[in-house]
This record gives C-alpha cells, sequence and structure tokens, in this order.
C-alpha cells in the first residue's frame, strides 16, 4: 500500500509540473528536503518564489485532495519555506504557498490549482 501511495505521488508531481509549466512556472527545485521536512516543488511564478504542496488521489469520493492539506501541514510547509528562504539568502522576495490537487480518475486526470492556498502558519 504504502508503495502505491509513493508511486501515486510522484506520478501527481509528474503531472503537476507539466502543468505549472504550461501556466508559465519556472520549477527550481523538486522535492526540496531540510531538517524540518520536505516540499513537492519549489517554482518561480512572475517573480514570485511559489512553494507547491501537490495532493493527489484516484478515487472520487472523500472530498478534494487540497483538503489534506490541513494546519499542521501549512505549519512545517511554513517552516521549510522559511528555511529555504534563509539558506537561498531570498529573504527580501515575495513567497507565496500554492496547491495542486490532483484527481487521478479513468476518464482522465482532473488538475486544479490553487494559487495563494494559505498564508504563512506558525
Amino acid at each position: 500500500m504504502k508503495r502505491d501511495n509513493i508511486k501515486i505521488g510522484k506520478t501527481g508531481e509528474d503531472i503537476a509540473i507539466a502543468y505549472l509549466k504550461s501556466k508559465g512556472y519556472k520549477i527550481t527545485e523538486r522535492n526540496y528536503k531540510c531538517i524540518y521536512g520536505e516540499v513537492d516543488i519549489v517554482a518561480n511564478d512572475s517573480g514570485d518564489i511559489v512553494f507547491v504542496e501537490v495532493k493527489s488521489k484516484r478515487s472520487k469520493g472523500f472530498g478534494n485532495p487540497a483538503e489534506a492539506v490541513n494546519l499542521n501541514k501549512q505549519k512545517k510547509i511554513s517552516k521549510i519555506a522559511l528555511n529555504y528562504l534563509r539558506e537561498k539568502q531570498f529573504q527580501d522576495c515575495r513567497a507565496r504557498f500554492d496547491v495542486v490537487a490532483i484527481k487521478m480518475l479513468p476518464e482522465g486526470d482532473k488538475v486544479e490549482l490553487i494559487k495563494n492556498a494559505f498564508d504563512l502558519a506558525y
């Protein structure tokens, strides 16, 4: 089961990257890791540094995949983002958090981009 989830996650990230590129995002990092954890994608969108969380699922039931980005996940991504900005010396740059929700359905993938999905969480 865990191996299936990893495969779904990687496939979802591949779909998200292609989608973001089609929207003009420039991907700068994939699976950025630090002591606080990992963020799926770091990109540049019109000068903004964007931290993108990708959530994928293979069924229609149980709501939108983006709902999995709860407050605890937002706090974790916020810590990772602050670490990234400090490490890369981008403290003076604009940054935001986007979520890409992907439903992998037999009739085709449904991709939803949620810009400014949440604010910096403490």
